[in-house]
């Protein structure tokens, strides 16, 4: 199996999954292409949310705001499954989730000797998808034995920020807005233990155990699957219930 994903739209995975066809009998599946455009720290969440429900894999990432430039491309081992994208960050916090010790210690980056690709403008056609045919095949463990692959000296991460969290509440972080327009912080739901209610950024809001524990149109305050705190709304849009966007912080105070 080779999943792909990118912030391409329409049609350019299509011209991937043609190059990777050309090459290998994988299996293709898609994870998304509509990832939020050149965001790699959003693109890096959704990935490490996704991809570990996976059999083991080769994972096409392509988020690639540095494309042309001197940014390395990378093979990843992580655990029984490979990724293979950019050296921007996008590929360690799933290679983290993917690794069977849930850390570093079983990753492995590898970077891609790349050769005249067709194109400075899309790598992912000319140099990540013929990278993810070949490395299709190989057994994880002999990696480092494919010719066109040399050990990564320091390749990028990404990091997410933590909350601060103080007697009186806490001060998170939005890491992505999904299609429903739920908000996503990088508060843990333990944060919400116990409590019926909380005030976001000043406006006391109902904490519940779903979005239909409310009237429709109601802001409300629950814990996704991820297992952080999100702002959202019933049949409704939290992003813009609440004001917020990726990236921006949001006040949380426990009463």
């Amino acid at each position: 199996m080779i999943t792909l994903a990118s912030d391409f739209g329409t049609p350019y995975p299509a011209a991937m999954k043609g190059v990777i066809l050309g090459r290998c009998d994988a299996r293709l599946v898609d994870i998304a292409h509509d990832f939020p455009r050149q965001d790699v720290p959003t693109s890096a969440f959704w990935l490490r949310e996704v991809l570990p429900e996976f059999p083991p894999a080769v994972h096409l990432v392509v988020v690639d705001p540095g494309v042309g430039t001197d940014r390395a491309a990378l093979v990843v081992r992580a655990g029984d499954h490979v990724l293979v994208g950019p050296d921007n960050g996008v590929l360690y916090p799933p290679a983290r989730a993917l690794a069977s010790d849930g850390g570093d210690g079983n990753v492995t980056a590898y970077e891609i000797r790349v050769e005249d690709p067709r194109s400075a403008t899309f790598h992912g056609r000319d140099v990540f998808a013929p990278a993810a045919a070949a490395v299709h095949g190989a057994d994880p463990d002999e990696l480092s034995e494919l010719p066109f692959l040399s050990p990564a000296a320091d390749p990028v991460d990404t990091e997410f920020p933590t909350p601060e969290i103080d007697a009186d509440g806490a001060t998170a972080t939005v890491l992505a807005v999904d299609g429903f327009g739920n908000v996503i912080t990088n508060l843990p739901g333990e944060a919400l233990k116990g409590s019926d209610s909380v005030r976001v950024d000043g406006t006391r809001r109902a904490v519940v155990a779903s979005y239909a524990h409310a009237d429709p149109g109601t802001p409300v305050v629950t814990v996704g699957s991820h297992g952080n705190v999100e702002c959202a709304v019933n049949r409704g849009r939290g992003d813009d219930a609440f004001g917020l966007r990726a990236g921006e912080r949001v006040r949380f105070g426990f009463e």
